[in-house]
């Protein structure tokens, strides 16, 4: 069964929906999230926070080794927040937080094609996809690289 996590910036500006792989992390892993617009008073700790373009996620590493330590059996070394996001345990649902609504329009101008060619409404969300993914690797962002 999965799980909606969702965890509000620090300054409440920003909701944002996280996935956890095979539900193996808890959603109070996620300490604090730091949209770009919070406040800069907090300075960053490597050890306990992972950087995504200007977004900062903040896991409470102590359960984060609790939870690996029972149900992954893995060296508790490798478990570091670059881990803990690259490899799905706790990450962005979507590719960076607001994509949804960021291509929202985008989309529904490429799903018209549909009602008037399939062939030319493939084809333009073929290159929709790939020329979006290059923009967002090209933009930094962390999940991404993956793609």
């Amino acid at each position: 069964m999965c799980m909606d996590v969702r965890k509000i910036c620090e300054c409440g500006t920003h909701t944002v929906q996280f996935h956890l792989r095979d539900n193996i992390m808890l959603p109070e892993v996620i300490s604090r999230l730091f949209c770009p617009s919070c406040p800069g008073n907090t300075s960053f700790d490597g050890s306990s926070m992972l950087y995504d373009n200007g977004w900062v996620i903040e896991y409470d590493m102590d359960l984060a080794h609790s939870l690996a330590e029972k149900k992954l059996k893995i060296d508790l070394g490798t478990v570091v927040p670059g881990f803990l996001f690259d490899s799905g345990y706790i990450c962005w649902q979507e590719m960076y937080p607001g994509e949804q609504a960021d291509i929202k329009d985008e989309r529904q101008n490429i799903i018209e094609l549909l009602k008037e060619n399939r062939q030319q409404y493939l084809e333009a969300m073929q290159s929709w996809n790939i020329n979006r993914i290059e923009q967002l690797k090209a933009q930094g962002w962390r999940k991404v690289q993956r793609a």
